[in-house]
């Protein structure tokens, strides 16, 4: 599984806010391009967001990620999908950290078809994940509404 972590100077519930707010996800996840609907009662398990997800330029792909558990403000699973690419589990952790503020883990791994690639995508992964909580980081901490989406 590729995991990644970063900490933040905000309290677990502003953080774990913005991850159960899937508008928030074209501001900091890479690929993500924007977010088309979400359904009513989310993050509960089983509902879903729908999303553009970028591949190259201009070229987005229509599709959706689904909740599977959520624990708030310690922990959120989500099925992700951006096909033709295929299907993966991510999961956000939220711990406190030592000297304050929150830590956030991401685990994100393949899974279906594409689980047999992951020593393959990990690193890839880890590299997109990284980036994409220190977007999150940046987000949240100069503040939402001066926030522009990453290009």
């Amino acid at each position: 599984m590729a995991t990644v972590s970063e900490q933040l100077s905000l309290p677990r519930f502003a953080v774990f806010e913005a991850l159960a707010t899937p508008e928030t996800y074209p501001h900091w996840l890479v690929g993500c391009r924007a977010i088309r609907s979400v359904d009513a009662g989310w993050p509960r398990a089983g509902t879903r967001f729908h999303h553009r997800v970028g591949l190259v330029g201009p070229l987005t792909v229509a599709d959706d990620t689904k909740s599977l558990e959520s624990d708030p403000p310690t922990r959120l699973s989500l099925e992700v999908r951006a096909r033709p690419f295929g299907r993966g589990r991510a999961t956000f952790r939220l711990s406190d950290a030592p000297d304050g503020g929150t830590v956030v883990e991401l685990d994100e791994a393949p899974i279906g078809l594409m689980a047999p690639a992951k020593p393959l995508v990990d690193p890839i992964t880890a590299r997109r994940n990284r980036r994409s909580l220190r977007n999150l980081a940046d987000y949240l901490e100069r503040g939402r509404s001066h926030a522009a989406p990453p290009a």
